[in-house]
């Protein structure tokens, strides 16, 4: 309970296509949780100057802007927004330690890893078409991610996070799974 004000901070990880969209916005309708994304900064920049763009332009100004501003810059827009929050806040997009640690330094924090194998999470990319290189091969996918900045700590957080959710079946069953930590968050805290 940072500023007198009682808060629960969710992070939320998760490779490319693994259904944190649509666990945040369950979240979000479900339990009323406000939601936040590390990528916001860098979606409101890049929608000045473009319609669509792409996950890479997205990873790239994100590298761009650490290198200038530092690795918690993401972190730090985000900071006086949680701090004046109330209830449950989710973070989504945790990619980097920075922000991985950020959400953990709440007293009342989790970090949420939702895995999926690499096949569908690419599957998944392609049928949303939401950024204009969504529509790449499978062999191209596997590439782009090993590629990434913003996608190469993620899989490594599985280990560190507090719940791990799979979500390689239907959405009843994902649906289920969030319920069930939700309900584990809320045993282990006097809220």
């Amino acid at each position: 309970m940072e500023n007198g004000k009682k808060r629960i901070v969710i992070g939320l990880v998760g490779a490319t296509g693994s259904g944190k969209d649509t666990v945040a916005n369950y979240l979000e309708e479900k339990y009323k949780v406000q939601k936040m994304r590390f990528a916001d900064p860098l979606k409101e920049t890049l929608s000045i100057y473009f319609d669509k763009f792409s996950k890479e332009d997205q990873g790239w100004l994100a590298v761009q802007f650490r290198k200038r501003f530092g690795d918690d810059i993401l972190s730090r827009a985000l900071r006086k927004r949680i701090d004046n929050g109330e209830g449950m806040i989710m973070v989504n997009g945790v990619r980097f330690w920075e922000d991985f640690h950020f959400v953990k330094s709440y007293s009342d924090s989790y970090i949420i890893y939702i895995d999926v194998p690499q096949k569908i999470r690419w599957q998944r990319t392609v049928n949303r078409g939401e950024k204009s290189d969504d529509a790449m091969s499978f062999e191209k996918f596997i590439e782009t991610e090993g590629e990434m900045e913003t996608e190469k700590y993620v899989p490594e957080m599985k280990e560190k996070a507090d719940f791990v959710i799979q979500n390689d079946q239907d959405l009843n069953y994902l649906l289920k799974e969030v319920d069930r930590v939700v309900e584990e968050m809320k045993k282990k805290l006097i809220f």
